[in-house]
């Protein structure tokens, strides 16, 4: 994969929590359209195609994120600076930790504290991690120091 970047209006990022979905492959895939509760994201009658969002109905409650078999969905939120993100490695860090944010290419770009660790019992769980503001659309993991 290349290096893709993905284009929210700063404006948009400022309404609060918003799903950002970075799926770049054309598959046969839409838990994402069919599991949002607000109809915020568009898939069509080929499930191939790739989801858009409909930001002004986006709420941010990551039903999508949670659904998604990718882990290509994450929650900014461009008024807390922070980022959700699904997280299915072990040890899961803890609350108030710092940790190293990398890009989609693995690259370290920054340092993150872990706001908030939500654990789920099928081990897709959820961290929450505060980021420079600079890095809101970069950040899409997190490495343990």
């Amino acid at each position: 994969m290349g290096s893709i970047k993905i284009n929210v209006d700063e404006k948009i990022l400022e309404k609060g929590p918003l799903a950002v979905i970075e799926c770049y492959q054309r598959i046969p895939c839409n838990p994402c359209e069919t599991s949002c509760p607000n109809k915020a994201i568009f898939i069509g009658e080929d499930i191939s195609e790739i989801p858009k969002i409909d930001y002004d109905k986006c709420t941010g409650c990551g039903i999508c994120m949670r659904n998604c078999p990718g882990l290509a969905i994450f929650i900014v939120n461009g008024k807390e600076n922070t980022i959700t993100l699904p997280y299915e490695f072990l040890p899961l860090p803890k609350e108030g930790e710092i940790v190293k944010g990398v890009d989609r290419n693995g690259k370290e770009v920054c340092e993150a504290k872990v706001v908030k660790v939500l654990k789920f019992p099928d081990k897709k769980n959820l961290i929450t991690i505060k980021v420079p503001k600079s890095e809101l659309m970069n950040v899409r993991h997190i490495k343990l120091i």
